[in-house]
């Protein structure tokens, strides 16, 4: 099977769609396609996208590649399957029409050869193939789209109402006329009908590794102030006087690049990291943070850093979003505190600090509720599963 996978707003090393589904097709034995920005894949940062940028084809990934195939395990199909990458421009603010243009003339020029397409942005809905000069089309919804436009900085707020409205109608014709893939469970009250779900888990490897190295506490994921960024440099400045330092690890839009400007010392920003050398950062830590804001978008969705941090052995840190406290209490891994309380965050993070044997044994229990309940690889079957079965009735 041939996938073309596209994305115009995620970084093109995104741990969903990258280390998890693609890599999952490429070890089934599937060749894979992948139009993303790669060009930003050197960059810690969102450039803007000031101009268009024709699509023009890539090289089949290499080793020393920000986006190189991670390394793979052959599935039943015996030899892995190829990638090859396409690039175009990535789609930023109000700066989106030039790399949507791009990506309508990658996806026509990929799709007439593919089994399938995989898109996983909504504005791709807008530029996809005609119909019969496709493949069967799948959406992976990965976020409430609607209730992440209250978060969305560069939309006026006049705009909102009418993009919700605008939205809803685009996923009343996706559901019509493509296939969905669901991020959350709960996404499928958005829908009439039901749709198969591809939860944000992670891989979790057999054995966690005990606390060690400097004294830190690490942030996994996108910067900006409705996940924390604010409250993360507070943390920072509280926890200086005691030798703990605060890593975040991620890009960052510009409002939260001017809050770790203004930390200075007190915070350390790594920039974009590739997941999976992310996640070896995270080992041996005192904890995780999870600071994100009571906002609708984040209501009902589980923050893939809370199961990161816990595959790891690295307590959580979170705030009492719902299937977030269902996590950490579950588990007995972490703390929750309130939203926008660094001075509570902090304490938590002393606390385990001051007992080396409440951080070990918090991070054991972590790590065995992680191994048990959130490894990636039998989702991963599924997926992989389910796209074969969409292919097959082209």
């Amino acid at each position: 099977m041939r996938v073309v996978v596209c994305t115009v707003v995620h970084h093109p090393a995104d741990a969903r769609i990258f280390y998890r589904q693609i890599r999952a097709l490429l070890e089934a034995g599937h060749d894979v396609t992948y139009i993303a920005p790669h060009d930003e894949a050197e960059h810690g940062t969102v450039r803007d996208q000031s101009q268009d940028q024709p699509p023009h084809h890539g090289e089949r990934s290499r080793a020393s590649s920000p986006t190189a195939a991670p390394a793979l395990v052959p599935g039943e199909a015996g030899q892995p399957g190829t990638l090859t990458t396409v690039t175009i421009g990535r789609s930023v603010g109000r700066r989106r029409l030039g790399a949507l243009r791009a990506a309508k003339a990658a996806m026509a020029a990929q799709a007439g050869g593919a089994d399938l397409l995989l898109v996983h942005d909504p504005e791709l809905l807008l530029v996809l193939p005609p119909r019969r000069q496709r493949p069967p089309t799948v959406w992976d919804v990965h976020e409430d789209t609607i209730a992440a436009l209250t978060t969305k900085a560069w939309l006026p707020s006049w705009l909102r109402t009418v993009a919700a409205g605008g939205v809803r109608v685009a996923e009343h014709q996706a559901e019509r006329r493509l296939h969905l893939l669901l991020a959350e469970r709960g996404y499928n009250d958005r829908f009439a009908g039901t749709h198969p779900v591809v939860p944000n888990t992670t891989y979790v490897p057999e054995i966690a590794a005990p606390p060690s190295g400097p004294r830190r506490v690490v942030y996994v994921g996108w910067l900006s102030p409705d996940r924390g960024s604010a409250e993360m440099v507070e943390l920072g400045r509280l926890l200086a006087p005691h030798g703990i330092a605060v890593e975040l690890i991620g890009q960052a839009d510009a409002a939260a690049q001017a809050h770790i400007a203004a930390g200075g010392e007190f915070v350390h920003w790594h920039g974009f990291v590739p997941n999976d050398e992310a996640l070896r950062l995270v080992e041996g830590a005192l904890a995780g943070l999870s600071l994100l804001a009571d906002e609708a978008n984040f209501r009902h969705s589980l923050p893939t850093k809370v199961a990161e941090y816990m595959a790891r052995g690295v307590p959580a840190i979170s705030t009492p979003l719902p299937l977030a406290v269902e996590l950490v209490e579950a588990a007995d891994g972490g703390f929750v505190v309130p939203f926008n309380d660094p001075r509570a965050a902090a304490d938590a993070i002393l606390q385990l600090d001051a007992d080396p044997d409440l951080r070990v044994k918090m991070g054991l229990r972590a790590h065995e509720y992680a191994l048990a309940n959130l490894g990636w690889a039998p989702h991963a079957a599924a997926f992989v599963a389910q796209l074969e079965t969409w292919a097959s009735r082209r």
